[in-house]
């Protein structure tokens, strides 16, 4: 960084220190924060507790802290802990992969979903499965990752050609008709394969059903690592939202910042789409109401971005065991069915949240 970029940088610093209502701004921020933490800690006990067969709250904390060999608290152990773990985890990476790419790409509508990128990690996950015969997840998780990143490339690529380059709009476009091709054929690839249709039935419309603990431990790593390395980019994104040379100015590093959120993204959107399916609109909408309730900062959307999109995931996941019993319909379909509104309303807004 040179002189006067650090000048620069220490001068803003200082603005925003003396800026009025910040010291309340931020105190409203984490009292929502605390608020946003106690809805997720309900959802995480809902989610445990209902299913084709209720159970009692009372029952839940006793197969958690006092585990006897009862068939509720089998339940609970094996199917419903995981599959809730696994909704937090997926819901954390869903949602901070839409942050990043937004803020990244400053694209209002951007989401792995809709730009492509989970289609392309669930593209390559059925060659792996249908092609190589790869059966447990520690093998086509390598897939996902591989599908994550040449999408992600592939769609930018596509976007950018032209006088207009990357516009929100383009990529948009690119993403979805990429995303289309790629989603048609892994259906072709699973009808002509009954063993691969099988396998991939549930996962390819999305699903956090997961018996055991294997998926978890499968995924959780990549996942972690993705967010730890979306965090340690907030403070630079804040500084590429004023443009590339002012960015440069205040010592931010732009090629090291792309590089990073895309290195994160392929971790997040790999993993989760690894673990359930191509799950679309989570990393959409959630970023979108954060930024409602806190304002611009990264910073802030990061941290409520990690709590709500578990909420929402969660809560579809209640919902379709709801609406279908004693069977249930996939978490993918309910955020399809929630999201799709969504996604109308901000295309028919002329400013969205501040991008």
């Amino acid at each position: 960084m040179t002189a006067a970029a650090a000048v620069t940088s220490r001068t803003v610093a200082r603005e925003e220190e003396k800026r009025p209502g910040l010291a309340q701004t931020n105190a409203k921020r984490l009292l929502w924060l605390l608020v946003a933490v106690a809805v997720l800690l309900a959802v995480i006990v809902a989610s445990i507790a209902i299913g084709s067969k209720d159970i009692p709250v009372s029952t839940v904390f006793d197969a958690i802290f006092a585990y006897n060999d009862s068939d509720d608290h089998a339940i609970i152990q094996a199917l419903r802990v995981p599959r809730t773990i696994l909704g937090i985890g997926v819901g954390m990476a869903l949602g901070m992969s839409g942050a990043l790419i937004q803020a990244l790409t400053r694209n209002p509508l951007a989401d792995p979903g809709i730009l492509g990128v989970n289609a392309g990690a669930a593209f390559f996950v059925v060659l792996g499965v249908g092609i190589f015969g790869m059966t447990s997840i520690q093998s086509f998780i390598w897939f996902a990752f591989l599908g994550a990143i040449v999408t992600t490339v592939l769609v930018y690529a596509v976007g950018s050609v032209g006088r207009a380059g990357a516009t929100p709009v383009r990529l948009t476009l690119a993403g979805v008709a990429i995303g289309a091709v790629l989603s048609g054929i892994s259906s072709g690839i699973t009808l002509l394969n009954p063993t691969t249709f099988d396998r991939m039935r549930q996962w390819g419309a999305g699903s956090l059903v997961a018996p055991g603990y294997e998926t978890i431990w499968a995924t959780m790593p990549f996942i972690a690592a993705g967010l730890v390395l979306a965090m340690l980019m907030a403070r630079p994104l804040n500084a590429v939202a004023l443009g590339d040379d002012l960015a440069s100015a205040l010592g931010a590093n732009i090629m090291r910042t792309r590089i990073g959120v895309v290195i994160a993204t392929t971790l997040l959107a790999g993993a989760a789409t690894a673990a359930a399916g191509p799950i679309g609109f989570v990393g959409l909408m959630v970023p979108h109401a954060a930024r409602w309730i806190v304002g611009p900062d990264q910073r802030w959307i990061f941290l409520f971005t990690v709590v709500l999109a578990p909420v929402l995931l969660l809560t579809s996941d209640i919902l379709g065991r709801i609406v279908m019993r004693p069977g249930e319909l996939q978490v993918g379909i309910v955020t399809a069915f929630v999201g799709a509104p969504v996604l109308i309303a901000l295309a028919r807004r002329r400013r969205v949240s501040g991008l």
